[in-house]
């Protein structure tokens, strides 16, 4: 399917957009205007930009249907200063509700039920029920154009970070399966980051990665191994040797057994790789592929 952006209208772009970008953290951002009229809303059009200078980004765009600009912008625009409160599963129906279109000088707060608490560097207060604020200065607003549905870039510079302690681990950091954020999808979907969820992935370091190019040709072209198997695979330094001690009862049995039929064989080795492969024994999946590379 071939989607022109130019036939469709703003509202399908969004749709289509929203849909397939994400999920997009949530950006719950409590602002001030010069009155002291307090705001805060949430944006998922929202992320982390740079560690040095630390710089978060959101986007409040302006309304699709009549161009308005949202409280939030106005908001920046008088007091450059912004929290953003991290929104975690606890939050999110509350959350929600805080983005009616409130007239202005209605406290969200209020109307969501969220507690203020006062910040420490900036002039908006956080919202005490959020497990990380991070109190921003706003150095810049960029807008990316005029019209409905153009967004309005608020890049902020985190100037503290508070953290409930209910998230760290033992090393004194944030354990990421204490904090169950969530995150916006297309339409009303929304997920939510939990222990089912989540897993690792192993990244590069500073030694380069053979990659899956310089795989054996057979492992390469498996009709058995996925894309994801074959990333793992391709994540090592070297290829590694057959150690000599490596020993595997269901090796010997599928040697054994399919000795008589070589693609079998390779078959049933490499089922027993991608089983390996799915639990993270990488170097236990190399020794198994190496054996029937070598037969």
């Amino acid at each position: 399917m071939h989607i022109d952006f130019s036939q469709i209208s703003t509202m399908e772009k969004q749709q289509w957009l929203q849909h397939a970008i994400a999920p997009r953290p949530v950006c719950f951002a409590s602002t001030i205007d010069l009155a002291g009229n307090v705001n805060v809303s949430p944006f998922s059009f929202f992320n982390l930009f740079s560690s040095n200078p630390p710089i978060v980004i959101f986007a409040p765009s302006r309304r699709v249907r009549d161009n308005t600009t949202k409280h939030t912008l106005q908001n920046v625009w008088e007091v450059p200063e912004c929290v953003i409160n991290m929104v975690d599963y606890n939050m999110v129906q509350q959350t929600s509700l805080s983005s009616c279109e409130f007239a202005k000088g209605v406290d969200e707060f209020v109307k969501s039920g969220f507690t203020k608490e006062p910040a420490t560097m900036v002039k908006p207060p956080m919202v005490k029920e959020a497990k990380i604020k991070l109190e921003c200065k706003v150095n810049e607003i960029k807008s990316l154009g005029e019209e409905g549905g153009a967004g309005q870039l608020v890049i902020a510079e985190v100037l503290c970070m508070h953290v409930d302690e209910s998230i760290l681990g033992k090393d004194g950091k944030i354990d990421q399966r204490k904090l169950h954020l969530v995150a916006r999808l297309g339409g009303d979907w929304y997920c939510k980051v939990d222990e089912t969820n989540l897993f690792t992935v192993n990244k590069p370091n500073i030694q380069i990665a053979i990659g899956v190019d310089a795989l054996p040709e057979g492992i390469r072209h498996s009709l058995i191994l996925t894309g994801n198997h074959l990333g793992l695979l391709g994540n090592v330094h070297d290829i590694p040797e057959i150690n000599p001690a490596f020993t595997d009862d269901r090796l010997k049995s599928i040697i054994q057994y399919y000795s008589i039929s070589p693609i079998e064989m390779e078959k049933e080795l490499h089922i027993y790789a991608a089983e390996l492969l799915n639990t993270g024994k990488v170097q236990d999946a190399w020794q198994i592929l190496l054996s029937g590379e070598n037969i």
